[in-house]
């Protein structure tokens, strides 16, 4: 039967682990010599691989001053490295029809490639090649500080974005994790290469190294093909080491909530995020939270939607989010709309989430749980949504849970697990970002 796989990040027999998944997949986990952890899970019948290196360091791990170091470092390992040029990169996995990628995020960051299952072991070694032996050169510095900019002023000129980044500042003002992964423009013309590359340094380690594969692979030719690249890319790795712990859930989260906060733009909407604090990523309650999230906001049936867009016709747009992270995280409600009503859409989004803690039906539930194990499985139809689960897994969770008893919790949930969760959520302080024209500003701050 399947069930969950403890992922105990030691030396001890517990390092060594297999469990069966559903439908005949193999997990594996090894530790490899300097603290590497190697995940793998075996589909049979899947042809294709991805192969992932995930390195436990995010935008919440920098100096204010170096903020957004870790995704200009992302963009630097494309560059180029000792054996291969950015063409060179690019051209293996273009001439077998593969893809690599890369993302950043609060707590992490991830170099992935997927391909069909014979090329996995290009994959490996062009991807490790990438994090063990990036040049990071200056000129490629110089030339990569403009296609972040670039990036940056993009994402200005989109007010959705502009309205959930000012949120996420706004709940954990004063925090690492209310600060933009990609930093602002002003650290980035001032941050110098020797303050990412020590960012590199001190963070790409064999200890801090993860390596998630999953499709059609075997766990032991991964494990040798990544001890390969690794010795090749010159890292050491002493067998005494061992692997970088998690991050600490229960550290103490210091940090200010900004009540409201007004961004005026020449613009035809007004973007509207309301929210507070959420839950951390091992909260018990994660599952409750999901099907809350559904019945709220989650698709075209539901609450918010229903009420605010269908109904009224305020909204093109609305729906509820969270986001989780180790220790905490934020959960909102967004919509955009006419700048006159926004008053309005603000008190119906209000009042719903509100009526979330009076009672759900049994119709609501049982659709809400549907939704979840529905897409969950079909997100799970790949294998880079596979790879992805290995590794945010060990990053952060702690075990594995197969499908099925993924699936299992969700369908355990209760209407109460709902109105409690809603009663919670209701209560805790709020902040309400409004980015928009002209937009009226009662108090709190504008940009």
């Amino acid at each position: 039967m399947p069930h969950a796989l403890p992922l105990v990040p030691s030396t001890s027999s517990d390092s060594d682990l297999a469990v069966e998944q559903d439908h005949g997949a193999l997990i594996r986990r090894s530790i490899l010599p300097g603290g590497v952890r190697v995940f793998t899970e075996h589909i049979p019948g899947m042809r294709s691989a991805t192969v992932g290196a995930w390195v436990g360091v995010g935008s919440r791990d920098e100096l204010p001053e170096h903020a957004g170091s870790t995704h200009f470092l992302e963009h630097l390992l494309f560059k180029g490295t000792q054996r291969r040029s950015a063409l060179e990169i690019a051209e293996s996995f273009d001439r077998v029809g593969g893809e690599s990628n890369a993302m950043t995020g609060k707590e992490f960051t991830c170099y992935y490639a997927r391909t069909i299952d014979v090329d996995l072991p290009m994959a490996i070694d062009v991807i490790l090649d990438m994090v063990t032996s990036a040049r990071l050169g200056k000129k490629d510095f110089d030339a990569e500080r403009g296609v972040i900019l670039e990036e940056l002023a993009m994402n200005e000129d989109d007010p959705g974005d502009i309205a959930h980044e000012r949120f996420t500042e706004a709940v954990l003002s004063g925090h690492p994790l209310g600060r933009p992964i990609g930093g602002t423009p002003a650290i980035i013309n001032s941050v110098t290469r020797d303050a990412v590359l020590a960012h590199y340094r001190e963070h790409y380690v064999s200890e801090g190294l993860i390596i998630a594969a999953a499709g059609g692979i075997d766990h032991d030719v991964v494990c040798q093909l990544v001890g390969e690249a690794l010795t090749r890319g010159g890292w050491d790795l002493d067998p005494a080491k061992v692997p970088l712990s998690r991050r600490d859930a229960n550290a103490t989260v210091d940090a200010a909530i900004v009540p409201q906060v007004r961004v005026v733009r020449d613009i035809e909407q007004a973007h509207l995020v309301i929210g507070s604090r959420g839950f951390k990523a091992t909260d018990d309650r994660r599952s409750a939270l999901g099907v809350f999230n559904a019945i709220l906001g989650g698709g075209m049936s539901s609450r918010l939607f229903q009420e605010i867009r269908e109904k009224r016709g305020l909204t093109y747009s609305v729906y509820s989010f969270g986001a989780p992270s180790a220790e905490t995280g934020i959960f909102g409600m967004y919509a955009a709309c006419n700048p006159k009503r926004v008053d309005q859409v603000a008190t119906l989004m209000l009042a719903e989430q509100q009526r979330m803690a009076e009672g759900v039906t049994d119709a609501e539930l049982e659709r809400a749980k549907g939704q979840i194990a529905g897409g969950a499985v079909l997100r799970l139809e790949d294998s880079y949504s596979r790879m992805s689960r290995l590794g945010k897994a060990e990053l952060v969770f702690g075990d594995l849970w197969s499908i099925g008893e993924m699936l299992d919790q969700v369908h355990a949930v209760t209407a109460d697990d709902v109105a409690s969760l809603a009663a919670d959520l209701a209560s805790r302080e709020r902040s309400e970002v409004r980015v928009g024209p002209e937009v009226p500003m009662e108090s709190g701050s504008a940009t």
